[in-house]
């Protein structure tokens, strides 16, 4: 297993239709085209316009809903969440959409992002009789609209989503409406889409081009679109919003033919690729990308240095990203399980070996140990993203900024832990270039964050000791 990489965050999808539809099939379908962001849960909720219908557990999709387990859940209505924890502990009982009754009705949540005040909300709930039933920040949500629901679905989500600070891509399921949330700084994406007269929510747009359904645009920062038989509608519950994405979106977790606030993530990563040759050449014989995310700007350096591109590593396609090992001694020898050298194509040549990023440094360090074992003259690593030298709060597990190798080490440092003949890393300005110099949140490059950050912890801050 990487144990190099960020690990992803979440995926939402949802879907409304007035008429009848396999509601539930489209949703399963659509969280398969989202598994890449999360692999530890899956959950699906239906409305049937009267009662709401659950069904989620441990492992990936196709695990979660096996059996007959989707035919019993007909409805007009769902949403679904695959997971990968960043707050709250992996556990059954952490697994999304959450599903509660309230005043008005059942109401059901399923969340991408963090919140980074869950914790004192969390706290003055509880000191008001509120108990929870999981430990993740997405109850809180859920019971904030729970209070205010003498106001109204709508006006109670409004005031709810006001109290909340972080990032957040939310899809909420009543008996008789689809609700998208997202948050100020649109730092989580989600977007909608429309197949026949239905109404789809998701992450990515590549659930919806998977579903052959139409891409009709993304949901605005600050924006709530609510949806039922009536249609359509938006509610912008922020003054002051900006667009600030996060730009490891489209460096690593997003899928490559997805687009994200009219960025196209394939794209993007190739002008990558172009613009780190510019910023740091290298004399070659051939340019490889570690699979999938290094592939992109391996293409894009090959294109600006006229060096060619090949395939100089194989990715055992079996397994995944929930491969487990015994040990740590194991699981960093087991970079070689995951990705192997193609002899044939490396071997007494000068290689460029282009990934997306590197965290911990561990995994890199193995690729370029494997690439020489396969006989290759010298490696020159290049990275297609900023330095790495802060966590992030807002949706994505990473290690204690003591854990991130750029925190600690200078270029010529990360050089030799790493093992390569020279290294080179994108400028930010390179990346702002490459996704069209608009905002983003970099606070993993810079330590500067849209929202202000908590004191460092990890994503289990909100258990109870």
């Amino acid at each position: 297993m990487f144990n190099d990489k960020f690990k992803e965050e979440c995926g939402v999808f949802g879907i409304y239709s007035n008429k009848k539809t396999d509601v539930a099939g489209i949703t399963y379908y659509g969280l398969y085209a989202l598994q890449h962001r999360g692999q530890e849960s899956a959950g699906i909720c239906v409305s049937d316009g009267k009662n709401l219908h659950c069904h989620k557990d441990m492992g990936l999709v196709s695990e979660a809903f096996r059996g007959d387990v989707l035919k019993n859940m007909e409805g007009m209505a769902a949403i679904g969440h695959v997971r990968y924890s960043t707050t709250g502990s992996s556990s059954p009982s952490n697994a999304q959409p959450i599903v509660s009754r309230y005043k008005l009705g059942s109401i059901a949540i399923a969340h991408n992002g963090n919140l980074v005040n869950a914790d004192v909300i969390r706290e003055l709930l509880e000191d008001g009789g509120v108990i929870f039933q999981t430990s993740i920040d997405s109850e809180v949500v859920l019971n904030l609209i729970a209070r205010g629901a003498k106001k109204g679905i709508e006006r109670s989500i409004v005031d709810a989503i006001q109290a909340v600070k972080g990032s957040y891509a939310i899809v909420i399921l009543t008996e008789d409406k689809l609700i998208g949330v997202r948050d100020p700084n649109g730092i989580r994406p989600l977007c909608i889409g429309k197949i026949d007269d239905s109404y789809v929510l998701s992450s990515e747009s590549c659930a919806i081009d998977a579903l052959g359904a139409e891409f009709i645009r993304d949901v605005l920062p600050g924006e709530i679109v609510i949806i039922d038989k009536d249609g359509l509608k938006s509610i912008h519950f922020a003054e002051k919003t900006k667009c600030e994405t996060c730009a490891f979106e489209f460096i690593y977790f997003a899928r490559p033919d997805s687009t994200i606030d009219g960025i196209n993530v394939y794209t993007s990563r190739v002008r990558a690729g172009q613009i780190l040759y510019k910023e740091s050449p290298a004399q070659a014989d051939m340019v490889i990308g570690v699979p999938d995310s290094g592939i992109a700007a391996a293409v894009g350096y090959a294109q600006a240095s006229n060096i060619p591109y090949g395939i100089g590593l194989i990715k055992n396609k079996y397994v995944g990203r929930t491969f487990i090992s015994p040990s740590q001694e194991i699981r960093e020898r087991a970079v070689s399980v995951k990705l192997n050298a193609l002899k044939v194509n490396v071997e007494g040549k000068r290689i460029v070996l282009i990934d997306d990023s590197i965290v911990r440094g561990t995994t890199s360090r193995r690729l370029v140990e494997l690439l020489r074992r396969a006989g290759a003259k010298e490696v020159h690593f290049r990275v297609a993203s900023p330095v790495v030298k802060y966590p992030c709060y807002f949706g994505i597990d990473t290690p204690h900024r003591r854990e991130l190798i750029g925190s600690k080490s200078e270029l010529e440092k990360i050089r030799e832990e790493i093992g390569a003949d020279s290294l080179g890393y994108l400028s930010m300005e390179g990346l702002l270039s490459a996704l069209n110099s608009r905002n983003f949140c970099l606070g993993c490059f810079s330590g500067i964050y849209p929202i202000s950050a908590p004191l460092e912890t990890d994503k289990f801050h909100l258990e109870k000791r």
